[in-house]
Parts: structure tokens; C-alpha cells; sequence
């Protein structure tokens, strides 16, 4: 062990770590040695650090140095459920570690324990109080749980003293939160123009047009940004987006292509392939349909493409029991064996097995997807069809009062979406 720390303080952690573990052979409970070899693994990021720290507490259960390090360690591989434990045990000391109170937070945002993530970002704050990431952070974490009043009082004293682009970012998405649309905007812009070079702010103002049906003024955004950064692959993504709203689908596709050359890894191009199909169904669904299949032949392991697939075949009214209305029926399927929480693909397979007379089948298809989102108004008509016509009624007026509120609530956010426009200032 001696001789571990004396290559150690020399830096040479190789043979350290060797010395140590050679002590552990002898002695397999030697505290030094473990804590020696298990400082070496945790500094070099090695999963080797786990064991050794866990077996440190096996025999001192309240070092709390050793559930600080393994906390940590099980945030970074995402396991949030062991690096909380960790954390909760550690005390009064992990207020001055605040990278460690960040992560500990993160893990409990991740775990949808909002509350208790407040609670440790607050505490952050509160042991930081001049440091604008500490209050930004808790203003996100806020905002995530959905307060956005709360994350604008914490976002305040930044938003009111010469903010920077990061505080000016998160600060349109809270104004946008609290339904104070024109400062959303009027921030967004200020913060384009203090950094015309950041492209995460031209996409959240294409998605702050998009919110607004403003398609065109979320375009000429784009457009300033491309002119300054014509190699930004998630610029012509966004560009896309809005083109396909716009029924200009010749751009669009010109703008995913362009999107994927630049950045292949991006990983949004068949999603944004499959938006400009789902458009194009509404016109010429023959083209969206040879679209679709073309795009399968070189990714059939693509789940929303085969939903896609399912979704055109099944506007196109085929009737139950031809070719196509199986093709469909068995796309959907293949949709949901790729991907089994793809709602969209549950709620087009429901309207196939509804046509078919599988009412039952239909009905547990709906279920699935009002697990995932009690408000799905699709989910909801379909199940009310399926259950009449399977003679169940008990359940149906209760799912007409769910599917009453659904609309007025879709409503209702449409009218707020609508309440503003974003328009180019001649």
C-alpha cells in the first residue's frame, strides 16, 4: 500500500493501481488499498471504480466520499434510481459540491420528481447566488415542470440586468410558457441580433412560427441564418418544416436532402420525410404512397415508415379483405412490433381492425394508446365506435365527456396559438 501511494504521488497511477490491488490480494478488507485503487479508477472514468467503492461501504456504510463517487458514477451511465440513493445518503456535504447537486437534480427531473428537483436546485441557487448558470438551471428545471410563472420570477434579475444569449434564450421560451408571446419573440430577436451565429436560436424562432401558424415570417428567420451559416444542416431541417406547411413540398424535399447531406448522423430526416409524406397524402396520395415505399426498400427496420405506409393506404379507402387494406392492416402491425410506443401507428391499426369487424381488437388498440395519452381524441372516438359496436356501453358515456373536454382543450390551445401572428416588418 506504502508503496501504491509512493508511485501514485510520482504520478505514475498504472503501477499504483498495481501495488494496490497486489496489497488486496493479501488483505481484501484493507481500507487504504481500497480507497487508493478505487481514487485511480474513479479519476480515470473506469466502471472498475464501482466495486471496489461498493465493497469500502460494505465495511464503512457511511463514507461519504464513496457514495459521492459512485452517485456520480451512476448518473453519468444513466442510472438515475442508484445514483439518487447514493446521493440522499451523502448529507449537509454535497452543498458545496455543486456539480454533484446539479446531477443529483437532473437524476430527479429525469425520474418525474419534479418537486424534489426543484427542491435541489433551489439549494444550489441558494449556495450560489451570483452564479447566472445556477439560476438559469433552476429556471429550466421550472420551466420543465411546467411553472413557468415560477421560472420567470427566478429568471427575472438576469432578464432585467444586460442578459446574455443563453439567459435570452431560455427566457423567450419562458415568456412563450406564460403565454406573453410578443416578448417571446422580442427576446428571441434581441438575442439573434446580439449572436447572429448561434443556430439553436433561429430553430426555436422556426418553432415559435410553427406554434403561431407564421410560417413565412419563421422562413425569412431561417433564411437570415442560412445567409450567415449555409453549412447549418439543422437550419434547412427547420426550413423544411415550415416549407412543408406551407404546401411547397418541391423545398421541402430539396431542404431534407440538403439536411442529410450535411449532417447524416442527424437522425430527424426520416421523421421530417415522413411529415412531408403525411402532407402530400392529403393531394396526391398515389405520390406520397411511391414516396413511402422507395424510402422502405433501403430502411425496412424504419417503424414510422411503415406506419406511413399504413396511414396512406388507409386514406385511400381500401376495402377490407383486398390487397391493399391488407397491406395495410400488416404494416401497422410491422409499425408496432418495430416500435411498440408509436401511438399513431395503435390509432391506425384500431381503424383497420373497426373496418374489419374486429371490434374487440380495435378496442384494445385504443387502450394502448390512451395509456400513453389519456387525451388522444382519435383513441377515444375510435374506442366509443368499438364499444358500441360490441354492445359494451357502460364505459362510453364517460369516454363522450373525455372526448367532449379533449376538443376544448384542443381548442383552446388552438385559439392561443392563434392569438398571436408573426409578421415581417416591411
Amino acid at each position: 500500500m506504502l508503496q501504491g501511494l509512493a508511485y501514485s504521488g510520482k504520478g505514475d497511477s498504472t503501477t499504483a493501481l498495481d501495488s494496490y490491488h497486489h496489497a488486496l490480494k493479501i488483505s481484501p478488507d484493507y481500507l487504504p488499498a481500497l480507497e487508493g485503487a478505487a481514487q485511480i479508477e474513479y479519476e480515470a472514468g473506469s466502471p472498475d471504480a464501482a466495486p471496489l467503492l461498493e465493497h469500502v461501504l460494505k465495511i464503512r456504510p457511511n463514507d461519504v466520499t464513496s457514495h459521492l463517487m459512485l452517485a456520480i458514477l451512476a448518473e453519468k451511465s444513466g442510472d438515475c434510481e442508484t445514483a439518487v440513493n447514493h446521493f440522499s445518503q451523502i448529507g449537509p456535504i454535497l452543498d458545496s459540491h455543486p456539480e454533484a447537486l446539479q446531477s443529483y437534480g437532473v437524476c430527479m427531473l429525469k425520474m418525474k420528481r419534479n418537486d424534489d428537483a426543484i427542491r435541489v436546485f433551489q439549494k444550489l441557487m441558494s449556495s450560489h447566488p451570483d452564479d447566472a448558470r445556477c439560476r438559469r438551471a433552476l429556471a429550466a428545471v421550472q420551466l420543465a415542470s411546467e411553472k413557468p410563472q415560477d421560472a420567470l420570477a427566478t429568471l427575472r434579475p438576469l432578464l432585467d440586468s444586460n442578459p446574455d444569449v443563453d439567459t435570452m434564450r431560455l427566457g423567450s421560451a419562458v415568456y412563450e410558457a406564460n403565454k406573453d408571446t410578443p416578448d417571446a419573440v422580442r427576446i428571441l430577436r434581441d438575442a439573434i441580433v446580439k449572436d447572429p451565429m448561434q443556430t439553436g436560436l433561429y430553430v426555436d424562432f422556426a418553432q415559435l412560427a410553427m406554434d403561431h401558424q407564421s410560417f413565412q415570417a419563421g422562413v425569412e428567420m431561417v433564411n437570415a441564418g442560412l445567409n450567415r451559416q449555409p453549412g447549418a444542416a439543422e437550419l434547412y431541417m427547420a426550413r423544411g418544416v415550415l416549407y412543408v406547411q406551407l404546401a411547397e413540398y418541391e423545398k421541402a424535399e430539396s431542404d431534407f436532402k440538403r439536411a442529410e447531406q450535411l449532417n447524416p448522423s442527424q437522425g430527424m430526416t426520416e421523421e421530417a420525410q415522413g411529415m412531408l409524406a403525411e402532407e402530400q397524402n392529403q393531394s396526391d396520395p398515389d405520390q406520397a404512397l411511391s414516396s413511402v415505399r422507395a424510402k422502405l426498400a433501403d430502411k425496412p427496420g424504419d417503424a414510422f415508415l411503415w406506419y406511413l405506409q399504413a396511414a396512406i393506404l388507409s386514406k385511400k379507402s381500401a376495402e377490407p379483405g383486398s390487397p391493399e387494406f391488407q397491406q395495410g392492416l400488416e404494416s401497422a402491425k410491422r409499425a408496432i412490433s418495430l416500435q411498440p410506443s408509436l401511438t399513431a401507428a395503435h390509432n391506425v391499426l384500431a381503424k383497420y381492425y373497426l373496418d374489419a369487424g374486429e371490434n374487440a381488437l380495435a378496442a384494445r388498440e385504443c387502450r394502448l394508446v390512451l395509456d400513453q395519452n389519456p387525451s388522444d381524441q382519435s383513441a377515444l372516438y375510435h374506442l366509443i365506435l368499438a364499444l358500441r359496436k360490441t354492445g359494451d356501453q357502460k364505459e362510453i358515456p364517460e369516454l363522450l365527456k373525455r372526448l367532449a373536454k379533449a376538443r376544448q382543450d384542443a381548442t383552446r390551445e388552438e385559439g392561443e396559438r392563434n392569438r398571436y401572428k408573426l409578421v415581417v416588418a416591411p
